[in-house]
């Protein structure tokens, strides 16, 4: 049976649309390259939930929260964050590996300066704000959220009767949330200091209120990735393992039947695992988990300079960046700085997490 539409519609978080053969995936990114309208099914998009009725008319989450007023809460801390100075870059790329996706074309951007985490929101950071507030997520309330096959204990899988035809690696599990990240035979006790998981946009806005900091834009967001470094694949420069070193947690082996796990980890890793991706100390940056951003999704950019952009006023998804511990040069070739992905505000995934920024004043 394929995942009723009342829930999720097809789309893949991180892969593209079908297990093929190497050249297959390459005559199906060019496909996708050469039109947009593809290029939107066949990239990561893939785990967004329909507006059902329920969620048209749903309050946003962050609206009910207050920002923390405790002096000397750990949240407002901005020792836990990184400065990122202000400046001009070249955001996006002349030279897109996925057209489709908007990664071109190249165009300068003034940024002012902000703070960013230095790592992802982890689970022990989003348990401190569930307890404060007794936010419950959109996961929760929907009931389920996509999970990787592999990570599924045979009891669970047991029960699943549905599954995405184009991508059968990716199950929808009942009861899987950010507290049971395969499903409710799971927990996160030895994983509080990894990335919080399924959760959607409005939730990471709701965090991010609470702890006094707001979600970065697209452009803050690739500005602080790039590091300084301009037209490089990703923090560090262009080679994916200098030196032997891993920089981040990917995929390494064929998607999906084995990962290596050549970096340490099958999925998720801690927030604070591998070197500082960037000078000023920003980890995970790339990898791990996908990273929601502020801004609707468009791919239709312009060369002229723009001051602090915000992106599009309205839209239907919001712009995801890093790639995840899904993605290989294969499936899902968006861990780099200028890749770029999007999914509807409420969906949620077992590989999309997020970190905040705050204003410097």
């Amino acid at each position: 049976m394929l995942v009723e539409s009342r829930f999720f519609t097809v789309v893949i978080i991180c892969q593209i649309l079908t297990v093929l053969t190497e050249s297959n995936i390459d005559n199906k990114e060019q496909k996708c390259n050469r039109d947009p309208e593809n290029g939107k099914k066949c990239g990561c998009a893939a785990t967004n939930r329909v507006n059902s009725k329920e969620n048209k008319n749903m309050q946003n989450p962050s609206d009910k929260y207050r920002p923390i007023e405790t002096v000397g809460h750990r949240q407002t801390h901005v020792e836990n964050m990184v400065k990122v100075e202000g400046g001009k870059f070249a955001m996006g790329t002349n030279k897109p590996i996925l057209v489709a996706d908007g990664e071109g074309p190249a165009r300068t951007i003034k940024l002012k300066p902000f703070y960013l985490d230095r790592h992802e929101v982890s689970n022990a950071d989003f348990d401190s704000f569930v307890k404060d507030t007794g936010h419950t997520t959109e996961a929760e309330t929907f009931g389920d959220s996509f999970v990787l096959e592999n990570l599924i204990s045979k009891k669970e899988l047991e029960k699943i009767q549905q599954a995405v035809a184009a991508a059968p690696w990716w199950l929808p599990v009942k009861k899987a949330d950010w507290r049971h990240p395969e499903g409710p035979d799971s927990n996160i006790e030895n994983r509080h200091d990894h990335p919080v998981i399924h959760v959607s946009w409005n939730d990471a806005v709701a965090y991010c209120k609470w702890a006094n900091k707001r979600l970065p834009t697209e452009a803050e967001w690739e500005y602080a990735c790039r590091g300084n470094l301009q037209d490089r694949l990703y923090p560090w420069g262009n080679k994916e393992t200098p030196k032997d070193v891993h920089y981040m947690n990917v995929w390494q082996g064929k998607f999906p039947e084995k990962n290596k796990k050549l970096d340490g980890y099958l999925a998720t890793a801690p927030v604070t695992e591998f070197p500082a991706q960037t000078k000023n100390g920003l980890k995970n940056m790339v990898g791990n988990v996908w990273e929601w951003t502020a801004d609707w999704w468009d791919i239709n950019h312009t060369p002229t300079e723009k001051i602090n952009p915000t992106g599009p006023p309205t839209g239907t998804d919001k712009v995801k960046k890093g790639g995840s511990y899904m993605c290989t040069k294969e499936f899902c070739y968006r861990y780099r700085c200028a890749a770029r992905s999007q999914n509807t505000p409420d969906s949620s995934a077992g590989n999309l997490g997020f970190r905040c920024a705050k204003d410097f004043n």
